[in-house]
């Protein structure tokens, strides 16, 4: 199933250990060739990394405590405020496909990320002067009074806020991609360094949500929101200063034109030919005669065998043999064309594998209720049942140097596969972890439930006399199992989608672990609370 296996570019089976130059296709800003020496590789990665985390940190310094700031500042009751970000959030995993279409058809990576970078920008702006201008926010309550927002108060607000949405989702689907475009797929070595590359790509999305889920909302809650605000604002600038700083370093992929037109051409060429038999031969099939493709930024793909159905796009008519006319795009399409289209349609079940470990693992916001009915005392102190959630990100943190450095080595050795696990089997052994995180929480909650019984508060809001502290090993195994479940999700869809499609590929996966997120945003509202 893997598309490297299916490329049909000479260059990549031959002279794999040398070259000065790349042989995936990629160029400098000016549309050059590049040099592996002086571009690329992790010596690029560093401001891509740099930029995640920074533009994570402000992400989550907006939203982890936002319904907070709707209820205390603004002046909404608690169930306008959740459908206010439910309704933001939902648009921040909407806009996406807006960026991957715009990336993967247009601009390309680079600038699609430089564009929708700026947008974020303002956006963050304009949220910190309505949180600072006196003029641009409602008066502090009166005892019982909460004087509300006015229409133009809320403007600026949404204003603002809406165009986070649409700068984070714009960004979003291509800044791994991005990263990875920074590593030659040709050259083993480089290779091998892409797989590590989206390790540490997760491990700076954490980073930046711890700083955010403790310092950014222990400052919005003491120190005010004006400052609560301005400093995620200049952390996404940070973000976008380290992103064009590496400018001369990076590595950067053309743009393929639509793929969704490409994949609307197949189904219409197929539906019109579809009284016309699939040679046996595949060499009959129509593909362009030189080594390019006809899509640029693509290499070619080999035929297979699978959902032969489109390959009727393919066929070549006796009457376009006749005339020797093959322009009409939507009667006669290339095998790389179908073949982009089949590996996107294979790719649908390991997507429905992403739905059901965010299913299973948005559960986990039971721990919350968990640790409520749990005693959360140490000495005079008491813990928020919600903060426990910090353990889920420390121990993807954790966990990302030993999968990096002593867990793959290993694996390696072991399986001989350069990557120590096959894509396929780390998103397995994530599947396996969730369950047995789910299972050390269904043991404590079985031990809670024996106590309660025990001393007759089965039916009391009482806590029991369990630690929470009980709970730090399921959300360390979660934890785990993100680092080879989300890890393995965003690896997968980069490495086996088509040149051309990298970032709408990219955009699908994260319809997946928006439900993850989703969960982190409400735990730590409730932990602001």
């Amino acid at each position: 199933m893997a598309t490297q296996s299916l490329l049909q570019d000479a260059a990549f089976h031959q002279n794999e250990n040398g070259g000065l130059y790349t042989r995936d296709g990629s160029v400098d800003i000016n549309g050059n060739p590049v040099l592996k020496s002086e571009t690329g590789n992790w010596r690029a990665c560093p401001f891509i990394l740099g930029n995640e985390c920074c533009e994570r940190l402000a992400f989550y310094g907006i939203a982890l405590n936002l319904v907070t700031y709707l209820t205390k500042k603004l002046h909404e009751g608690n169930v306008s405020a959740a459908r206010n970000v439910t309704t933001w959030q939902g648009t921040c995993y909407l806009t996406p496909l807006i960026g991957a279409v715009l990336a993967d058809a247009y601009w390309g990576r680079y600038w699609t990320i430089a564009t929708f970078s700026i947008i974020y920008f303002m956006g963050m702006c304009t949220l910190t002067l309505s949180a600072s201008v006196p003029a641009f926010k409602p008066p502090e309550c009166v005892g019982s009074v909460c004087p509300p927002a006015t229409p133009a108060q809320y403007a600026i607000f949404f204003f603002g806020l809406y165009l986070i949405a649409l700068g984070t989702g714009g960004i979003k689907p291509c800044v791994s991609s991005f990263g990875a475009d920074q590593f030659d797929d040709t050259d083993p070595k480089e290779r091998v360094k892409k797989g590590s590359f989206f390790n540490w790509f997760y491990f700076s999305i954490n980073i930046g949500a711890l700083i955010s889920s403790t310092l950014i909302v222990w400052i919005q809650e003491n120190a005010g929101w004006g400052l609560g605000f301005f400093i995620p604002a200049v952390f996404m600038g940070i973000a976008i200063a380290s992103f064009f700083f590496g400018t001369p370093l990076y590595r950067f992929q053309k743009p393929g034109g639509s793929s969704l037109t490409r994949m609307c051409q197949i189904l219409v060429a197929a539906f019109h030919k579809w009284n016309l038999s699939v040679p046996d031969d595949s060499t009959l099939l129509y593909e362009t005669p030189d080594k390019s493709s006809a899509i640029e930024g693509s290499r070619k793909l080999l035929h297979t065998d699978e959902l032969r159905c489109l390959d009727k796009a393919a066929v070549v008519s006796d009457t376009e043999s006749k005339t020797g006319d093959y322009s009409n795009a939507w009667r006669l399409c290339t095998v790389t064309q179908v073949e982009e289209l089949k590996i996107l349609i294979r790719m649908f079940p390991i997507w429905a594998t992403g739905i059901v470990f965010s299913v299973v693992y948005a559960q986990a916001t039971l721990f919350v209720e968990q640790g409520m009915v749990m005693d959360t005392s140490i000495g005079s102190f008491r813990i928020p049942p919600a903060s426990l959630s910090l353990f889920d990100i420390i121990s993807v943190i954790l966990w990302v140097p030993v999968y990096d450095r002593i867990l793959v080595p290993i694996a390696r050795r072991l399986t001989g596969n350069e990557r120590g696990f096959s894509k396929l089997q780390r998103i397995g052994i994530g599947l396996f972890l969730s369950v047995l995180g789910m299972s050390a929480a269904a043991i404590v909650e079985f031990k809670r439930l024996q106590l309660a019984r025990d001393f007759g508060l089965v039916d009391e809001a009482v806590a029991v006399p369990l630690s929470i502290f009980w709970q730090i090993p399921q959300y360390f195994i979660l934890g785990a199992a993100e680092i080879f479940t989300f890890i393995g999700h965003l690896e997968f869809f980069y490495d086996q989608s088509p040149d051309a499609m990298r970032s709408l590929c990219s955009a699908l996966s994260l319809l997946t672990t928006a439900m993850v997120l989703d969960r982190k945003s409400v735990k730590s509202r409730k932990k602001a609370k």
